[in-house]
């Protein structure tokens, strides 16, 4: 069912209001999740992997206890998702998301492995990618102690996440380190330019009046970069890459009301395009940031069906 007159109103006043929202502001309100009530209570496990000197936070769901043991006995494999949270680069959080997190554990059966990667403007890019990068790398070889099999783990991100996920399977492709064999992207940017100059007419059409606003996503991309320069960087801007092959299966779920739609679409026809295995789906009718909300909400059910349906097709 297509968004009403009424609903658009709302949306459009709720979007104003936020543009006008100052950083600290922002993340007050992020952080008034982790007072969630309906949190989900799955078996958790803290680890931290180092980055250089650095202890990079990470929290580790279980679909199970039995899943819990499993993932950590010697002799028994158990699927992984390795997943970075969105917020802009600047705010959210493991804490903030782990509702979230635990509803994947449960609905795909996998380990969720959730990265407090450090955030901008105090850490600007790439301080962020490469402690993603480092937990990746520790995941991927095994260092976190978790027995999975390499081609049994997938990069998974959303919105800034989803630009995470990308960027990481970009950097493991191109140092030889280790290489994903899946990445899931949900409504991710992998864009550079949010003004009236974008290529894409999703950022014009539904760049201010449904909540997440193009000129939000601006001051985000702003307050992540180290200087104007990185915005040529593949691994700021995956846009930017020139050579997309030899990259993951990817799955990448947008929605039809969110400024970022169709460069994420357009990342997926790029890799298509360079002979990768590539799903794309468009949630109709859904907002930027509807990853969030409850299991029972039809738009995350879609997209677990998604998820789950490309998760059981194996590595490409």
């Amino acid at each position: 069912m297509a968004i009403n007159k009424a609903v658009k109103l709302i949306l459009k006043a709720l979007s104003y209001a936020n543009e006008g929202m100052e950083l600290e502001t922002s993340r007050r309100l992020a952080d008034l999740k982790k007072l969630d009530p309906m949190r989900i209570l799955v078996k958790k496990l803290d680890k931290k992997i180092y980055n250089g000197e650095y202890e990079v936070p990470v929290r580790i769901y279980f679909p199970s206890e039995e899943a819990m043991y499993r993932g950590l006995g010697k002799d028994a494999f158990y699927p992984a998702l390795l997943f970075f949270h969105g917020g802009g680069w600047v705010t959210e959080s493991v804490e903030t998301y782990d509702r979230v997190c635990a509803q994947m554990a449960q609905s795909t059966k996998h380990m969720v492995i959730s990265v407090e990667y450090r955030l901008a403007p105090e850490y600007k890019f790439p301080v962020g990618l490469t402690d993603c990068y480092a937990v990746a790398k520790a995941v991927f070889t095994n260092r976190l102690l978790l027995n999975v099999a390499p081609e049994q783990i997938t990069v998974i991100g959303d919105s800034a996440g989803g630009n995470l996920a990308a960027a990481v399977c970009l950097m493991a492709r191109d140092r030889g380190e280790f290489l994903p064999s899946r990445q899931i992207l949900i409504y991710p940017a992998v864009g550079s330019d949010y003004t009236e100059k974008s290529p894409f007419l999703s950022v014009r059409e539904n760049g201010r009046d449904y909540l997440l606003t193009s000129r939000q996503v601006e001051e985000y991309m702003s307050l992540y970069q180290s200087s104007p320069a990185d915005r040529k960087s593949p691994y700021f801007s995956p846009l930017m890459e020139q050579d997309f092959s030899g990259l993951p299966r990817t799955l990448i779920i947008t929605a039809e009301y969110d400024p970022l739609r169709d460069e994420g679409e357009t990342y997926g026809q790029k890799l298509a395009e360079a002979g990768n295995d590539v799903e794309i789906h468009r949630i109709p009718d859904a907002l930027h940031g509807f990853f969030a909300l409850g299991i029972r909400h039809l738009h995350v059910q879609e997209s677990f069906d998604y998820i789950n349906d490309f998760l059981k097709g194996g590595a490409g």
